[in-house]
């Protein structure tokens, strides 16, 4: 999902995967459907696999790995909200050829921009590092075999990163913290349901060496929860009436209004009325992430679909769950989801 627009810059076409209910992360065994179409259709397999950690939530590594071995495909694994989480006791980005992780400003660690790659072969390292650094060859004057990029991390913005690592275990517990949260205050609440990682306190465990590790461990990097249709919302006869001029969720890039308030895919009038309350009462939510087959943008590009991210993009939300999230903050945002709902 993250790297989409470069790869299309690039001049790739992507092609698009649903989602699985467990995890909301990639379908593998609708990804092995469109391999082996792509193949029929091209003549060619897709040139890499990228599984997307939608929320900090593990993929199911283990199997999108056997899939991209069996076709021999290299796996570039977008662990952007994922930085921590890990797949049967595995870090997020070290199961494919690269690992990508994001230090947005947003993310579980910062240096306000930029991110970090991961490769355990030293040679695939040299050639990356070339190409973010100019291509420049090992003359005292720039010598330049290929065209390179200049995309290397400030030495500030570093030294920032350097600063937040001292800090990531406690911001991977206080994220965890913060989602065992909504789940316990939630939980009584008919029709609004937080999700969370499949089997996350069952006796489903892999076996290393040393310990038992949890199949899933998500770093919770965004707490999300979904409302049943049904559920009454507090003014959602209102909902779409206005059209959103500005950012939602903090977003940055929003010049201009839409033309309509509506489009074919959106979330059920009582999510939206849902946000609409809690950022009246200074809460920042925002509906969970559009599905990439249903931007304007990417409708002509291959889609391979489920109905399932369509499904989750109706009835979902995504909640506060960052380092300043206070138990009160949660106690506030839960309360006021409570108060939104009409009572029968």
């Amino acid at each position: 999902m993250t790297f989409i627009p470069y790869r299309i810059l690039l001049g790739a076409t992507p092609v698009l995967v649903d989602s699985e209910p467990d995890t909301w992360n990639i379908d593998p065994e609708l990804l092995e459907e469109a391999i082996l179409d792509r193949k029929a259709k091209t003549g060619k397999y897709p040139k890499a696999i990228v599984p997307v950690a939608l929320y900090g939530m593990p993929y199911k590594a283990d199997r999108i790995m056997e899939i991209a071995n069996k076709y021999g495909i290299p796996v570039v694994e977008d662990a952007a909200e994922g930085f921590g989480s890990r797949y049967k006791g595995q870090m997020l980005g070290t199961f494919g050829k690269y690992g990508v992780l994001s230090f947005n400003g947003n993310k579980m660690i910062t240096t306000s921009g930029g991110g970090a790659l991961i490769t355990e072969d030293e040679e695939h390292w040299r050639e990356i590092m070339m190409y973010a650094t100019q291509y420049r060859e090992s003359y005292p004057y720039y010598q330049h075999e290929k065209i390179g990029y200049n995309y290397r991390m400030s030495n500030i913005c570093a030294g920032i990163g350097r600063g937040q690592m001292t800090v990531v275990d406690q911001h991977l517990a206080h994220h965890k913290h913060v989602q065992a949260l909504y789940e316990d205050l939630l939980k009584d609440v008919p029709g609004v349901h937080v999700h969370s990682q499949p089997n996350p306190r069952s006796l489903d465990y892999a076996r290393d060496d040393k310990e038992e590790v949890p199949v899933y461990d998500s770093n919770y990097w965004l707490c999300t929860i979904t409302i049943d249709e049904d559920v009454k919302v507090k003014g959602q006869e209102n909902a779409y009436k206005t059209i959103v001029t500005g950012a939602v969720g903090g977003a940055a890039g929003v010049i201009h209004a839409a033309e309509s308030a509506h489009t074919d895919c959106e979330p059920n009038a009582n999510v939206e009325a849902m946000r609409v309350a809690l950022d009246k009462a200074q809460i920042e939510a925002r509906p969970v992430w559009k599905p990439m087959h249903k931007q304007p943008c990417y409708k002509d590009v291959p889609a391979y679909v489920n109905g399932v991210s369509e499904a989750i993009f109706k009835v979902g939300m995504c909640l506060p769950a960052g380092p300043y999230v206070s138990d009160d903050d949660v106690k506030y945002i839960v309360e006021t989801i409570k108060a939104a709902i009409e009572r029968a």
